[in-house]
């Protein structure tokens, strides 16, 4: 019995050793939030792919060994930029060849020139000489017979020169099918070399130096840098639900804030097989964002009344949560159950009541107990 007193004594100083220390201590100042019942948005929850907003396949026009492929996966690559170079050795001697036709046809008609020239001086002295003849023959100082000679000469050098120019005119032509050769054997070289026709990320390569390209055959692929999309797979009875222009959270598990996207697009079908649709939701610019990662959209469809609080006057110790209740001047612990999470703010499920007062933000030396001090 004198050692339970004793041990009796003993708690009943340290009891009245606490609140001595805590009404030395200067109150907190602390800020409160009155709880209110408030509208939070229902959701429906649709899962999706990161997609990007557009991507382009590349892939040789020309069937050749393939030499070099200057870029690697994850490389940025500009317009323009070279991706990959083809063996161009056929081409390059096809056009050679092309030119030295050309060239050809070049001499053939600068030879042609001189003939047409040659030709058009022997008919206009046929002409001459004609018009001479005619007027001895009208003065019957020669016979017919010296008359049909210079007549059947001036028609012979009417023929000749017509030729002349017709020949010409054929290498006018071969000049041209030369130059369209020639054009066409440049063009087919300019197509060994495989450039980026847009700004983008390099996301597959299925091209090693030695390998043949064939056209149509995708050498690699590119995504364009204009951002990404979720492709979200909503099902039919959420129809009326899903709009354009619509704002959608979509929660990543990589990702710890969601984004805020916007629908852009609705498939104006719906799959038979999963009674669903899909639905495409641009997203903002993002370091962490890549395409193929899963996401999770959330749709408003409705709004229930519910208790909410801020998040920043809930702590978490180990797996409970709790927040303070100002209470008489004093920071009272209480444990709650917390349900949804909406930006800044959660909902509280159990252990407050509408009306209550609890701290937010919570300072850090704050304990259950703790003098505290209302800011106006």
């Amino acid at each position: 019995m004198l050692l339970a007193a004793v041990l009796l004594a003993g708690c009943g100083a340290k009891h009245e050793e606490r609140p001595a220390k805590e009404a030395a201590r200067p109150p907190i100042r602390v800020s409160i939030v009155e709880l209110k019942q408030s509208g939070w948005p229902e959701f429906y929850e649709a899962v999706g792919t990161v997609r990007p907003r557009a991507s382009g396949q590349v892939s040789a026009r020309i069937m050749a060994y393939v030499r070099e492929v200057r870029v690697r996966v994850g490389d940025r690559v500009k317009p323009g930029q070279v991706l990959v170079v083809l063996d161009a050795g056929d081409l390059q001697s096809r056009r050679r060849q092309a030119d030295a036709a050309r060239t050809e046809a070049r001499t053939a008609a600068s030879e042609a020139d001189h003939g047409v020239a040659s030709a058009r001086a022997a008919l206009e002295l046929a002409e001459v000489t004609h018009g001479r003849m005619k007027n001895l023959h009208d003065k019957t100082s020669i016979s017919n017979q010296e008359m049909d000679e210079a007549t059947a000469r001036l028609e012979m050098a009417r023929s000749s020169f017509n030729m002349a120019e017709a020949r010409r005119r054929t290498m006018d032509a071969k000049i041209a099918l030369a130059g369209e050769e020639v054009a066409g054997a440049e063009v087919q070289v300019g197509y060994s070399t495989v450039t980026a026709s847009f700004a983008g990320l390099v996301t597959e390569k299925a091209v090693e130096p030695g390998n043949l390209a064939v056209p149509g055959t995708p050498l690699m692929t590119i995504e364009r840098e204009d951002g990404f999309r979720l492709e979200a797979t909503v099902d039919e009875a959420n129809l009326g639900a899903v709009r354009r222009g619509q704002k959608v959270l979509v929660a990543f598990d990589s990702i710890q804030t969601p984004l805020e996207g916007a629908v852009s697009e609705i498939a104006p079908a719906v799959d038979p097989g999963s009674r669903s649709f899909v639905a495409k939701i641009d997203l903002p610019r993002t370091a962490n964002l890549r395409s193929g990662m899963f996401g999770r959209a959330r749709f408003v469809v409705g709004e229930r009344q519910l208790l909410a609080a801020p998040e920043s006057a809930v702590a978490q110790r180990g797996q409970m949560h709790w927040v303070f209740v100002a209470d008489g001047g004093l920071a009272r612990g209480r444990i709650v159950t917390l349900g949804q999470k909406l930006r800044d703010t959660v909902e509280i499920l159990s252990g407050l009541s509408p009306g209550e007062k609890i701290i937010a933000p919570l300072p850090a030396e704050l304990a259950d107990g703790a003098r505290i001090e209302v800011r106006p």
